[in-house]
């Protein structure tokens, strides 16, 4: 009778916990204000975020986020671990090599973000300094490139971009190249950090899959009804307090990014 009450304990728990589980399962790294990060509850929330669960509604789909570093969001979609990874992921041609994107949805560019007193104005004076960066980003591929160019003695690698900042305001490093809008948003009401410059990357930030997941077709066209009916830009609006562009792709509906016409 015991064993009875076990098994039939177990299937309970089982079945209970399938009826449970989301639809889409989403690998997000939550340090990304106002990206995604997490509210005084604990809840996940941010521009990506609500683009996410617009399309999911839209699907009449459930979504459950699962926080993580950035550089372990590309294991999470390869491995089947998440159906979709956030957090400012920029498309390029090597990411393409092994995971799919849907179609980008806002345009970026690097800042040199240092202190206010630091007296560094530019890429020029960094010189001899030690430079910050977050792991796996395309601000570490600009740093790692760039610094025959520009001197900098070392390189710090950061699982997140406020660590990285905390460490420019103490001094430990005297700058950090990472996300514009990110760094934007996080300085705004912070006196002690300035933006030395920015740095042109033409970046598009879009959603990862895994390499030719099926789901990409029907959350890219409902992305598409996003973008047409002026929701996308509502959303946009919201968390950075301004229109987004004409031109950009918050606005303007862009083809999946394929590994052959991001090479042409």
């Amino acid at each position: 009778m015991r064993a009875t009450k076990l098994l039939l304990a177990t299937v309970f728990s089982v079945t209970s916990g399938l009826a449970l589980a989301a639809d889409i399962t989403v690998a997000s790294h939550v340090a990304n204000v106002p990206f995604e990060f997490e509210d005084q509850n604990g809840k996940t929330i941010g521009y990506e975020v609500d683009i996410i669960n617009a399309v999911a509604k839209q699907l009449n789909k459930t979504v459950e986020y699962t926080s993580m570093p950035f550089h372990m969001l590309f294991p999470a979609v390869q491995s089947g671990r998440a159906d979709i990874a956030i957090g400012t992921v920029t498309v390029t041609p090597k990411r393409l090599e092994s995971v799919s994107f849907g179609q980008p949805w806002f345009d970026s560019e690097q800042c040199l973000t240092v202190a206010t007193r630091s007296g560094i104005d530019g890429l020029a004076g960094l010189g001899g300094k030690t430079l910050a960066v977050q792991t796996g980003t395309v601000g570490e591929i600009w740093a790692t490139t760039n610094q025959a160019q520009y001197k900098y003695q070392d390189i710090r690698r950061y699982d997140g971009n406020v660590d990285a900042l905390l460490d420019v305001a103490s001094g430990r490093v005297s700058g950090l190249v990472h996300d514009c809008p990110m760094d934007a948003y996080y300085i705004k009401d912070k006196p002690q950090y300035k933006i030395a410059t920015r740095i042109p990357t033409n970046e598009q930030l879009a959603p990862m899959f895994k390499k030719n997941s099926p789901l990409i077709a029907e959350f890219d066209a409902q992305v598409t009804k996003l973008k047409e009916s002026g929701e996308l830009a509502k959303i946009y609006a919201k968390w950075f307090g301004e229109q987004a562009g004409a031109e950009s792709s918050v606005v303007q509906t862009r083809p999946i990014p394929t590994l052959s016409a991001s090479t042409n």
